[in-house]
């Protein structure tokens, strides 16, 4: 039961970016609405005149101008991510993009060892094979393997 819960909270937890993001899209959400309001006013206003044409043209530079907005959002952020290494080592860089990874291997590697090396020592002090299979890979452990590996590939499904 541990490990359930463990994992469901690190796979939300890698995900909580993304949760905040959903909260901040929500006044997105409602510009959008009014702007759409104030669009379908303005159709009915043009279709009264008979200026069809003329809305789909405005329509057409409307989707364009979306389109150029949110190209410029994201070469913002690119630009941000890109001027907060600026002056930095590339292996500094390198460093600060695999600091998931890093850890998440790490952590893998550590549990690896220790489990290794405790069942080796186990089997040498004549502890049955099931047995220290069983003391080594108790529900806590199986918590721990699993928050680990659900954070880092649950954030990463988040991202997609």
């Amino acid at each position: 039961m541990l490990t359930l819960l463990s994992t469901i909270a690190s796979f939300l937890t890698g995900g909580l970016p993304k949760l905040l993001d959903l909260f901040k899209d929500r006044g997105d959400k409602k510009h959008e609405l009014e702007m759409m309001r104030m669009s379908i006013e303005r159709e009915m206003q043009m279709a009264e005149r008979g200026l069809v044409a003329q809305q789909r043209i405005e329509e057409i530079r409307a989707d364009a101008a979306m389109a150029q907005a949110a190209a410029s959002e994201r070469l913002a952020l690119y630009q941000h991510d890109t001027d907060i290494g600026k002056g930095a080592p590339k292996w500094v860089i390198g460093l600060r993009a695999s600091v998931r990874p890093v850890i998440t291997y790490g952590m893998f590697g550590m549990l690896c060892a220790i489990n290794i090396f405790g069942c080796w020592y186990a089997v040498q002090q004549g502890v049955p094979f099931a047995e220290a299979l069983a003391m080594l890979w108790d529900e806590e452990t199986q918590a721990l393997f699993a928050s680990i590996i659900a954070f880092h590939f649950g954030a990463r499904s988040f991202g997609k």
